[in-house]
């Protein structure tokens, strides 16, 4: 066995105990060595320790690796003892290849058999120095360190501090020995901290890391944040003794999470709709009192018009001369915000002094963290607002530019007056955030507000400006667009004027929101009106019009693609057509996906009549089908889009029921029944548009209408010019007697030659004067221009040239030929 250091334990001594006893297999080196002192086994940790490769050491005495003299007594100590079992260690000095010397923990294993030699395992690992620290050094780390640290004894009295927690409260050292800190600095959470240490003194675990807010008697209003851990001191025997803590000035970390979080919140609290005014009072609101004690969002005159136009381009060039801002949102601490000068909506020209209007659109943001009311800015140019911020004392000021998407919107100016602290460069970042996820907002509102305002304006347009049911009908309306959140919609009706004295009504919806479904609603509305003057009956004009539908959506594109919102605008049309005669005094109606409409007996009983309802226009291949209803004289008949019924539960029945009772009030103004049924049914805010169309029905008496039947005799035509001039002349319409006489002459005429019997003429007096031959024949009559040659074929010509209207309509029985002369 090779000699061991002489200089290390005795080998009958006790073997020393510590956390380095054990081998690290992973880590140590080791050798195999006999007890003759031969290496058998050599590890690459050993290698890596001595530089002795593995081919050069085994087999070889391991003398030759020891640093120190030989001493075979002390090797012999060593054998008794690993041979009794109980192993040994020491430092022993060991020879690297390189010559130098090398200090190792070595260890000795206890004696094993390998064949038939007795081996030991050594295994060594090389130790280093330890760095001792003197008491000076100890001293100067704990005193000088930038982590506050205190020593309290079991009551809780200062006993030690160093010079980083004597800055931190501003109390000198010399007044805290002693002392508690609840009785120091009692404003600072003292009673929280003091709970926590009697804590750790109790259950011995230690607090670490927990946050308040202080303040240092140095600077008073500047709040601070620290952060603060507590263990217990325990002496040799396991007692404790006091308690010690810790605490750290984390003010930058804690405003870094506070203007997150105030982003955060300003980004769910702000911008909740889409409105201009809305949003900035938003603003206004979330900084009270979080951030100011007074704040004041001004926008320019353009972003807070209807239009939305006129914003600056901050790219476009310079501002314009004379630009104007109104307030749009403030708030305070104060009761009625006393501070302003001026009110919502009305001009507001602040701006910090000596900035002009170009801080708008290239400026940034003004810090003043010391506003002096007696300047000579402000009270040259601002006397009303220097009086204001002397008598609430507004002392601090931020003003922010409020720009998005490269378009100048206005300002916002925050102030502090109960807040004693002063704005800091900090609170510029966050005042900048916070206004710029504003102004944000306030853009999209004012894009929003823009589109909407031409949305509703192009519907508006394309609606009825006013409605006349002549003599026949007394009508009124009602249309509230769809809420701005959702768009406006298609909804559309129209009142339109046919002849006999009769009145078409018509209501119509387009699936879909916004200009689409407006101009969608504008081509039907004007394609009705077409159809309706060539006097179809409702179930052929809804087949008309849904085969012009089905032509409309199947529009290309010069790229060859189907048109851009046709097929959304037009396969979700519906539409219900109704035509009043008053001389009957029945109504035929045809429906393509419409809700039926509803009817108001003079008794007051209500009906919904329900013509089959056919499919929504531009289904195609299905048939429509009309229905005749006999209305009396001062009959209701109401014709509505769904979004009036849907109501918030979505149950049509329910919603037919509570119109039906909005219908049956007792008010005998139909403008009044018409806004008072909408109000009660949709009392706020909807999805959809909403439109009502009422019509109070009358009849045209006998003193009216006046018919004879026609002979198939043309020695007949001149008795009934006759009758015909004697009753327009009872009626009082002398000046039409004439005109009228040709008039019945040439159709009469016509109907003998050309049609078949019965053969019936009719006069009407209504608003116009009416004149219509009615024959069984399907035959359209032709207006021709005859040459100067030819000895007929003047009489269409003639009554074309001598009345207002002149046409021809069907019947299940023939057709109906009709002029009308306008009444003096």
């Amino acid at each position: 066995m090779a000699p061991m250091d002489p200089a290390r334990d005795e080998p009958d001594g006790p073997t020393p105990a510590g956390p380095r006893d054990l081998l690290d297999a992973s880590s140590d080196a080791a050798a195999v060595l006999t007890a003759q002192g031969v290496v058998l086994g050599w590890t690459r940790a050993a290698e890596a320790l001595l530089g002795h490769p593995a081919a050069e050491v085994v087999g070889t005495s391991a003398a030759r690796l020891l640093a120190v003299p030989r001493d075979p007594a002390r090797v012999a100590g060593v054998v008794r003892r690993c041979r009794a079992g109980m192993g040994w260690n020491g430092l022993v000095p060991l020879r690297h290849r390189d010559g130098r010397s090398v200090d190792a923990d070595l260890r000795v294993s206890a004696s094993f058999q390998v064949g038939e030699s007795e081996c030991f395992l050594l295994s060594a690992r090389e130790r280093r120095q330890q760095w001792m620290i003197g008491q000076s050094v100890l001293d100067g780390f704990l005193t000088r360190s930038p982590v506050g640290m205190a020593v309290m004894d079991l009551e809780l009295r200062y006993v030690w501090l160093n010079d980083t927690l004597e800055s931190f409260g501003g109390v000198p050292r010399e007044q805290r020995l002693g002392r508690r800190l609840s009785e120091l600095l009692p404003g600072l959470q003292a009673a929280t901290l003091e709970g926590l240490m009697r804590k750790v003194l109790q259950s011995g675990v230690p607090v670490t890391d927990y946050e308040y807010l202080g303040w240092s008697w140095a600077d008073p209003h500047r709040q601070r944040a620290y952060s603060t851990s507590f263990f217990p001191l325990v002496d040799a025997g396991e007692t404790v003794t006091g308690v010690c803590y810790m605490v750290q000035d984390v003010t930058e970390r804690w405003t870094a999470r506070r203007l997150l979080t105030l982003v955060n919140e300003a980004g769910t609290c702000v911008g909740t709709t889409l409105d201009v005014i809305r949003t900035a009072q938003e603003l206004a609101d979330f900084a009270v009192p979080r951030f100011a004690d007074f704040v004041v969002v001004d926008l320019l005159e353009p972003v807070l018009s209807t239009e939305g136009h006129g914003a600056w381009l901050t790219d476009a060039g310079p501002a314009p001369a004379q630009p104007v801002l109104r307030r749009a949102g403030m708030s305070s601490v104060r009761e009625g915000c006393p501070e302003a000068v001026v009110r919502i909506g009305e001009k507001a020209g602040f701006l910090p002094p000596t900035h002009d209007l170009s801080l708008l659109i290239d400026g940034e943001p003004i810090l003043l963290p010391v506003v002096d009311p007696s300047a000579k800015e402000w009270v040259t140019e601002q006397p009303e607002r220097a009086q204001r911020i002397r008598e609430f004392g507004l002392h601090s000021l931020i003003s922010v530019p409020m720009r998005a998407r490269n378009t100048a919107l206005g300002i916002t100016t925050f102030m502090r007056s109960l807040n004693p602290v002063p704005f800091q460069p900090d609170d510029v970042l966050l005042a900048r955030e916070v206004v710029a996820r504003a102004a944000l907002c306030v853009d999209n509102a004012r894009r929003y507000t823009r589109e909407h305002t031409a949305a509703v304006t192009l519907q508006r347009s394309l609606l009825p400006q006013a409605l006349s049911g002549g003599t026949a009908l007394e009508v009124a309306s009602a249309y509230l667009p769809a809420d701005p959140t959702d768009g406006v919609g298609g909804d559309w009706f129209d009142v339109i004027p046919l002849s006999g004295a009769r009145v078409g009504l018509v209501i119509g919806d387009v699936v879909g929101h916004g200009i689409t479904a407006a101009a969608a609603m504008g081509r039907l509305r004007t394609a009705v009106q077409t159809l309706a003057d060539m006097e179809l009956p409702p179930d052929e004009l809804l087949a008309h019009l849904d085969d012009l539908v089905l032509r409309l959506s199947a529009e290309k594109t010069d790229g060859g693609g189907p048109a851009q919102g046709s097929m959304t605008a037009f396969l979700g049309a519906t539409c219900l057509y109704a035509v009043y005669d008053p001389v009957t005094g029945r109504c035929t109606m045809a429906r393509a996906g419409h809700p039926p409409p509803v009817v108001v007996a003079p008794d007051g009983r209500v009906s919904f009549p329900e013509p089959p309802a056919g499919p929504p226009l531009g289904l195609g291949a299905m048939a429509f089908e009309a229905t005749e209803i006999e209305l009396a004289e001062n009959s209701l008949i109401g014709l509505y889009t769904d979004g009036l019924i849907e109501g918030s539960d979505g149950d049509i029945e329910r919603g037919m029921s509570r119109l039906a009772g909005a219908l049956t009030r007792s008010e005998t103004d139909l403008p009044t029944l018409c806004t008072s049924a909408v109000q009660q049914l949709v009392p706020g805010s909807q999805p959809d548009d909403i439109a009502l169309l009422l019509a109070r029905t009358h009849t045209l008496g006998a003193d009216h209408v006046a018919s004879w039947d026609v002979p198939v005799d043309p020695a007949a035509v001149a008795d009934l010019r006759a009758r015909a001039t004697r009753q327009v002349e009872a009626w009082g319409l002398e000046d039409l007697a004439l005109t009228t006489e040709l008039v019945v002459s040439e159709l009469v005429t016509n109907a003998i030659r050309y049609a078949e019997p019965p053969i019936r003429l009719r006069l009407i007096r209504d608003t116009d004067l009416t004149c219509e031959v009615a024959d069984s024949s399907s035959t359209a009559p032709r207006l021709r221009h005859a040459r100067s040659t030819d000895e007929g074929g003047r009489g269409l010509f003639l009554v074309a040239q001598l009345t207002d209207r002149w046409g021809a309509r069907y019947t299940p029985e023939g057709k109906i030929i009709w002029a009308e002369q306008e009444r003096p």
